[in-house]
Formats: structure tokens, sequence, C-alpha cells
């Protein structure tokens, strides 16, 4: 921080992104808000077009809000590195026209730093001293602080990852360089046996590497070195090295001095030979043993993995890499061409043992039996070899102090079989690979694999099968590897089949597949089998994990938490939660996110099948998890206990409205799925519970289209459902929807239907929400006095039933009547009756819909304080429910009460929050953000002008008749209007 004042802005990307004030730490949120920062921040001073913007972080997976997504993350921005009371004017983060930037002034980026310092050490190199050049490079390598913007998505944030670590690698490259040439070869030599191992096809780093050899006396390793690198490029890209390569080769050959070490550099005298000693040393191999496995077939997509095993360990000490991962994933092919790569680092052997923790037929060999087998390859006599643990453990150490060993140790089943194999060498390194997280060994390094990437998925089916067949069916090619979920053994099964069928298209094979019961079926060949992999690792579950496995297969959602199983076993949460990480630990349970789980697709179908060969349990869990998401939405709902008078009881598994609005909240996407699960099962009164409770959580989030689905998909299966209120009850819940929707004439057709359907059963509740709906939809339609003789008959209905939300809701239909008619007493009236029975059933939304309605009244009115004091209680009410159109209105109106106070800041703040938080909906669900932003870009206009800032005030108004549908919101648009003729004439 030298140097820095006290409020200077830092960030800092060369690392996990993070950024400072001073020395106060910023909190910047989610990953994806930081790669906007990172993409503005690595072009200070300029401006970034929105469209630029959304393809570096999005890519062509473009967000469903489109370019309103970017105002909300970055209003979010600048909240969080601003200083408290910025401007906009002020803010870091610049924006025009479309674009927004970085500012330059008064802010510190450390990739700009690291080309400050990187310029300087250049400039002293130049001047031939190597000592200050290496200090130089030094400092601009400890700027780095890990993986270049590690962590984040985005297509911009991959390149300037790769070329951030690049220029890394360069750097390290030219300080190792330095030491060369400073005579500390040694030192050099260290450094870069990592760094040639992660960069196997750079040849200047192995040209530099090669140079280290020579300087330590190990000129025939440095030819060796050479002419693997040769054979390499010439198998596997059809090269020969490069000319300045085959210059140091020759050097090598010469042993050329001055063009190897520098013109100043002498090498080292050559150490005399070692005395021998009296005593005999612990038994070395006479030759170097290599017992690890050829390499077959071709490695895709796993060079950080790759790179990351093979890279050095510190000398002084034994390295110990963990790789684990589910069957099938790949991890033997990785640790034996990861231990290949590295094996001309370890003099004294590399051995490799299959444990057999996963070996169909085969016994698991006992630590005694590897360390017999061990002992006798590096050259221990029969003999000698005892037979108890404690004292085979101990000969092994003995006998490998003074080795540099590479072990790897393969399909391990638990850390006490691996803990008496390790080797006692400093230098030496062993690799395991196991199903299991092996969570009581202690690992320098640890690798969880997961499946292939869709790209490389696609590239090893085209290897398998060949290019050019791929490439003619390139969409069945891609689906096909979806189908394997990127598993390489699913893929080379796969890839087989095609193999020995060659008249068979991948299209044939995808249709085959495309039913998950037969999937598995369909990836066998020969003695390999993915279900049969899968099957080894649930036998060695405990019985209370199997269970859990099975149930797990029944999950109506890809993802779930421990609520989830905890349902469907029946078990307390805490033992559900215990039970999934045990099977993370087994690699059958995948971990996205803390205290999210999710099932692989094959795996997820390997649990199916288990779980339907026992009807009983899987009847049992499926109505259990299905009645959890009844409750949840029921909980959740603001229409309250009494709002859903039939159906299943509640599971008791929430304890208030916002757990189980959270919980609905962590599903997400898939929410519109568990009503389908339901109807295909067959739980026709489950499928329309679900779809029913689920209606008001789609609302409040602004997912009017996700409603519509599932109440479409329930729809028919209210008919066969023996809950007889479902038929006017769905039909209600759509009229709904398509208020929302800004359908008033088809709502107003569906509440009708739904009116003739509840007086046919004699359903007084879904009458009296009928006739709300109806005099809702004529509100809609511009007709406030044909809306109140049915809204006045649903608020009669619904005292006489004692429901609070459905008298409080009906009553606000009637007091907006009331007002778009001019009757204000009778309006405030209404509303205060209303605001006193949402207190009664105590949802947020409602309450804070009738307040916010009696506040719009007093607004009218010209009753400022009135109506802040209304919305300031409404805004907090509404930000807990998460109703977002809700809440951006709410602040916009709280920002019109403080302009009628002449707090203008105040007014300014909350209407540019408003405007953000209503941004961050897509404008495919909500269709009412477009005159929802025209409303309050309209009163953020009338708040710029009271505070004599024409040009900004001006540039809304013209933002609000710009809209193309602009025509179709006469009030707002003669709003806007007035206001652009008041900034023009004043």
């Amino acid at each position: 921080m030298d140097g820095e004042t006290p409020q200077r802005l830092r960030i800092e990307l060369l690392g996990p992104v993070r950024a400072r004030r001073g020395t106060t730490p910023l909190a910047l949120g989610p990953v994806r808000r930081q790669a906007v920062l990172a993409a503005m921040a690595l072009r200070p001073g300029s401006t970034v077009s929105h469209e630029d913007l959304l393809d570096a972080v999005w890519g062509s997976a473009l967000p469903g809000s489109g370019h309103r997504v970017l105002p909300s993350y970055v209003y979010a921005l600048r909240k969080a590195l601003d200083p408290e009371g910025t401007g906009y004017e002020e803010s870091v983060i610049r924006s025009s026209q479309g674009r927004y930037g970085m500012a330059s002034d008064g802010i510190t980026v450390d990739v700009a730093e690291l080309a400050e310092r990187v310029l300087e050490a250049r400039r002293v190199r130049e001047s031939g001293d190597l000592v200050t050049t290496m200090a130089r490079l030094t400092d601009a390598l400890a700027l780095f602080r890990g993986e270049p913007l590690a962590g984040l998505p985005g297509p911009f944030a991959q390149a300037e990852r790769r070329r951030l670590s690049q220029r890394r690698r360069t750097l390290r490259s030219e300080r190792l360089e330095c030491l060369l040439l400073l005579g500390r070869g040694a030192e050099a030599l260290e450094g870069l046996a990592a760094l040639s191992a992660a960069e196997p096809y750079d040849e200047s780093l192995l040209a530099l590497h090669m140079r280290a050899l020579y300087a330590n006396q190990r000129q025939a390793e440095a030819l060796t070195v050479y002419q693997g690198m040769r054979e390499r490029l010439r198998e596997e890209l059809g090269v020969s090295p490069g000319e300045a390569l085959g210059r140091v080769y020759e050097a090598v050959l010469r042993r050329d001095d001055v063009l190897l070490l520098g013109p100043s550099a002498a090498r080292p005298a050559a150490l005399p030979a070692a005395a021998p000693t009296a005593l005999p040393g612990p038994p070395r191999p006479r030759t170097p043993v290599s017992e690890l496995p050829g390499v077959t077939g071709v490695l895709i997509g796993r060079e950080r993995e790759r790179a990351l095993l093979s890279a050095a360990f510190p000398p002084d000490s034994v390295g110990v890499a963990a790789v684990d991962g589910i069957a099938g994933v790949g991890k033997s092919a990785l640790v034996v061409r990861a231990a290949q790569d590295s094996r001309d680092h370890y003099p004294d052997g590399c051995l490799f043992v299959d444990l057999g923790a996963h070996s169909p037929g085969r016994q698991r060999l006992s630590p005694q039996r590897v360390l017999r087998r061990l002992l006798r390859t590096i050259g221990t006599a029969d003999s000698e070899v005892p037979a108890d643990l404690d004292e085979l453990t101990a000969a092994w150490r003995a006998a490998t102090g003074s080795l540099r060993l590479l072990l790897v140790l393969d399909d391990a089943l638990a850390s006490a079989q691996i803990r008496p194999l390790l080797p006692a060498g400093p230098g030496s390194t062993v690799i395991v690979t196991s199903r299991r997280r092996l969570a009581g060994l202690d690992a320098d390094r640890r690798i969880t694999l997961e499946p292939l990437e869709p790209d490389d998925a696609q590239a090893l089916l085209g290897h398998l099968v060949g290019e050019e067949r791929a490439a003619r069916e390139r969409p069945a090619t891609r689906e096909l590897a979806r189908l394997c979920g990127g598993l390489p053994l699913a893929l080379r099964i796969a890839g087989t089949r095609l193999q020995t069928r060659p008249v068979w298209t991948f299209a044939h094979l995808v249709d085959r597949m495309a039913d998950d019961d037969r999937r598995l079926g369909e990836l066998r060949a020969g003695d390999r089998s993915v279900e049969a992999a899968f099957r080894l690792s649930y036998d060695q579950l405990t019985p209370a994990q199997q269970e859990g496995f099975r149930v797990l297969g029944l999950t109506p959602t890809s993802e779930f938490d421990a609520l989830t199983p905890a349902a469907m076993l029946g078990r307390p949460a805490r033992e559900a939660e215990q039970i999934l990480e045990g099977l993370v630990d087994t690699s059958l349970v995948q971990q996205p996110h803390p205290g999210r789980y999710r099932l692989h697709d094959l795996v997820r179908a390997h649990a199916r099948r288990l779980a339907q060969a026992s009807p009983a349990e899987a009847g049992a869990a499926r109505t259990a998890v299905l009645r959890l998401y009844v409750d949840a939405g029921r909980s959740s709902s603001d229409w309250g206990a009494g709002g859903f008078p039939t159906g299943a009881a509640a599971t008791g598994a929430f304890a208030d409205w916002s757990d189980a609005s959270d919980w609905l909240n962590a599903a997400d996407a898939e929410l519109a799925d568990v009503v389908g699960h339901a109807a295909g099962l067959g739980e026709a009164d489950l499928a329309c519970w679900i779809a029913e409770a689920l209606t008001d959580h789609f609302v409040r989030r602004g997912r009017y289209h996700e409603g519509r689905t599932a109440l479409e998909t329930a729809l028919p299966q209210a008919d066969r459902a023996g809950d007889r209120r479902m038929v006017p009850a769905l039909r209600n819940c759509m009229g709904v929807i398509g208020i929302y929707l800004g359908e008033p004439a088809a709502a107003r057709s569906t509440f009708a239907e739904a009116l003739r359907l509840s007086r046919q059963h004699a359903d007084r509740r879904e009458e009296a929400r009928a006739l709300a709906g109806i005099g809702t939809a004529e509100l809609n339609l511009g007709r406030p006095e044909r809306a109140v003789a049915p809204v006045t008959e649903a608020v009669e209905l619904a005292r006489r039933l004692e429901d609070e939300w459905l008298v409080a809701m009906a009553l606000c239909v009637l007091g907006t009547a009331y007002r778009a008619l001019g009757r204000t007493a009778d309006a405030l009236c209404c509303l205060d009756e209303a605001a006193v029975r949402a207190e009664a059933n105590g949802r947020p939304t409602m309450i804070s819909r009738t307040l916010s309605c009696a506040a719009e009244v007093h607004l009218g009115l010209g009753r400022f304080t009135e109506a802040k004091d209304l919305l300031r209680r409404a805004a907090q009410l509404v930000e807990r429910a998460g109703d977002i159109p809700l809440t951006a209105i709410t602040l916009s109106m709280l920002g019109t009460a403080e302009l009628g106070e002449g707090n203008t800041e105040a007014a300014l703040a909350l209407h540019q929050e408003a405007l953000a938080r209503l941004q961050s909906l897509s404008p495919l669900n909500e269709p009412h953000q477009t005159r929802m932003e025209m409303e309050i870009r309209g009163r953020l206009g009338r708040a710029y002008s009271a505070v004599g800032r024409v040009r900004e005030a001006g540039q809304q108004f013209r933002t609000v008749l710009a809209f193309p549908c602009a025509g179709a919101y006469p009030a707002e648009r003669a709003f806007a209007l007035a206001g652009l003729e008041e900034c023009e004439t004043s």
C-alpha cells in the first residue's frame, strides 16, 4: 500500500478477483458480477458497449434478460466500489449511450502495475544488471496470487486468464534464466523441472531446461530430454523441433559454455567422487525400475489436471497427490499419463500398483501384500522381507529413505490402505486414485476429476469414430456426448459400439439411448459396462447410504438439498445430510454449491433402476417428496393458511413462510417440472395442489410464463383429481397469471369460467376469488365502473368465509377502482380496512400492497408525509417477500414522496434503485416492464428537473418516448412529453 492514499481504490485480478479502498476490502458479489468488473477494469479509460460486455461475460449463452441484466450488475458494483455519497457522475464506473467503462484516475489495477514492473525489469536487463533484473522480476511475480481471474466465467475472462497465465510463465522463465546466467544453476534447475512438466511442448522452456541440466553436470540428461521432445513432436504433432532448440542441442554436444551459460558464467567444477562407506546402504535397484502401464488411447481435455500432477513437489519431502471422481471418469488414464510425463525426475524408479478396490472378480490387495511386492521390486531379497505389517512398513521406509521414487497407487479404497505404503525418501512422489475422497490421507494436492466438457466429449467421440464421420452428424454427435454425460467410460463404450457397427449412425445410437430406462443397457461393450462400474460403488455403501442413494434417483429436480431426501427417507434433515455427505465422499453424488447436491445423469438413471426394484419404498418416497413441494408452496404463499382449504396436511418441514420461500428459490427454474413429474406418475391431486400452491410464488418472482406452464400441465389432471375444488381453483389461478401477463380480456373469460364452475360445485371460496378476478380484469381493461359490482360481491362473500387475505385483496381492488372513479374517501375507507385484514393474515406482500395503494391515493392528494410513512413500511415488507416488480414500483413511489417533501437527493437515489431492480427482470417474463420503466423514468426525469439537472431530465424523458411501444401507454407518454417540453423551454 506504499504511496497509496487511504481512499484509493485498488482492483486485483492476478488471482481471485478482489478490491479494496485503502485497507478496507470491498464485497464484489457473485462471479458474473466480478466478470463484468474485470471486463471493464482491463480496459481502463475506455468504454465498452453493452453487446461487447454481454459477449465477454456470457458468450453465446446470453441471459434471458439480455441488455437489462447489465444495469443491475453495474448498479451493485457502483454501490460496492464507490465511497458512500458518491454521485452518479463521480462514480468509478462511467456510462453513456449504451456503453460502460472504468475511470482511469484514482484507481490502481494490479495488471497495470504488473506491466510497469515488467517494463522496468526489461529496461534493467538491457543494461546488463542481472541481479537487479532478477529482483525486479521477483517483484513482478509477487503480484500473482494464484490463477489470474480465478473462477470467472465467460470467454473474455478465459482468454485473459490464458494470456496472463502465459505472461506469468514467461516471467518465471526469464527469472530462472537470470539465475542460470548468475551461476546458480541448481536453483534454476529446481524451478525449471516443474515449469517444463506443465508445458511439455514449449521449446523455449525446454531449451532453458537443457541449459540448466548442462550447468549441473548433467549433459547426458540434457540430450535425453531433447530426444524426448523430438519424439513427442513427431508422434503427436507431426513436426520437428525448431532451429533455436536445435542450436541448444548442438551447443550441449559441443560443450559450448559461452552459448549455454553466458560469457561471464563459469561452469562449476565436477564434484569429487564420494568415498565408499564402511557399511552397505539401503538396497538400490541396479537400474531404474519402471512399472508404469503403457499409455493407450488419447487423453483429451485434462491439461490443467495433468500439469498439476506432473509439477514437482518441494524436494525436501514426500509429495502426495490424491485424485478422486466418479466411476469411469478417467482417473487411471490421467495419472498414468501424468506419471509418464514426469518419470525422468525419479532416477530410482516409477512403481505402479493396482489396489483393485473396484475390480470385479479380484481380491483386494492388503497393505502387507503390496509392501512385500514393492520391497522385492526395489531389490530387497525375499529372505529379508518380513511378514508383520509394522515390520514391513519399517523395512519399506528404511529401504526408500535414500531413493527418489514415483509411486502410483490406483483404485484405493481407504486412507488406512495407503498410509503404510508411503515411501520415506525426500523428493519421492505418491499419486493415489480412488472413487472415495480420502479425507484421512494427508495430501498436498487434491483433484476431483469431473466429466469432460461438451467440446472435449465431442472431440473424444470424433477421435474414436473418425472426425469425418462425426462431422457429418454434428448435432447427433453433440447429443450423444450429452447422453453420455461427458463420462469418458460411457463415451468410449459408445464409440466402440459405433466402431464395431459401421452401418449405425450417431442418430441411430442417440435414438436407442434417448429412453432413460434403456440408456444404461446401451452403454455396454464386451466386459465393459457403465452400470457395472456404478454397481461396484453402490455395493460398498452402508445400508443407510444405499437406501439414500436409491431414493435420490426419484427426486423430481436434478438439484436438491438435504430436506428432499429427508422427506423421502422419513429422517431428520441432519441425518439426511450426513448420508448425502457420505455419498459425496464416494463420488456418487456431486456437490455443485455448499448445501446443494445433484447426481450425474447416468448415476441418476442407475439409482432410479435400483429404486424401481423396491416398488413400495419408491412409491412412499415419491409421495413424500411431492407433498413437500405442496407444503413449500402453501407455506410461502401470500394467501396464508386459510387460502388452501383442501389437500395434503402440512409436513412441518418449514419454520415459516420465508423459510419455505427460500427453499423454493433454491429450486429455481425446475419448479414447473415438478408438476409435470407428478402428472407423469399419475398423481393427479398432487399435480394440481403443487401447481395451485406455486402460483403465488411464480407471481412474486415475476416468472409468469413458468406459472402458466405449471397450470397448463395440471389442468388436464383436475378432472381426474379426487379434490373437486381443483376444477375452478386452477382456472382462477390461470386468470391471475393472465392479469400479470397483461391479458385482461382473456383473464376475464377465464375468471368467468371459474365462476360458472364454482357455482356449479357450490364452492363459495372459489366463487369469491372468481368475482374478485373479474373485477380486477375490468379495472385493467380501463372500466373501473364495471369492476365495482363483482368486487363488492366478492368482499361480502370473503367476509362471510373469514378469509382475511381474500377480503384484503378484494378491498384493494375495490379501493383502486374507487380512486380511478374519483371517490377518494371511499377508496381510503376500503384500503384502511384492507390494511387491517392484511395485518391479520400476516403475509408481507398483501400488507405492502394495501399500504402502497393507500399511499398512491395520498400522493394524488398531495399528502406526501402520509404517503412516505406508508411507503417506507411497504418497501421493507416487499423487499422481504422478494416481489421484484412491486419492490421497484414501491421504491419509485417513495422517491416521488421524498421529492414532494423537497428531499431531492433521496428521491433521485430511490428512482435509480427502482430502475436497477426493474431491469434485473427479464422482459420476456414481465410484460408490464416497459410500462413500469416508462413510469419510473418519467418520475426520475421530474426529480432531475427539480434539482436543475435539465440535461439528465431530458435524457430520461427522451428514453421514455423512444420505446417502440410507448404509444400503448398514453398516460406515461403524456407525462414524458410534458416533462420534455418543460426542459426545452427552461
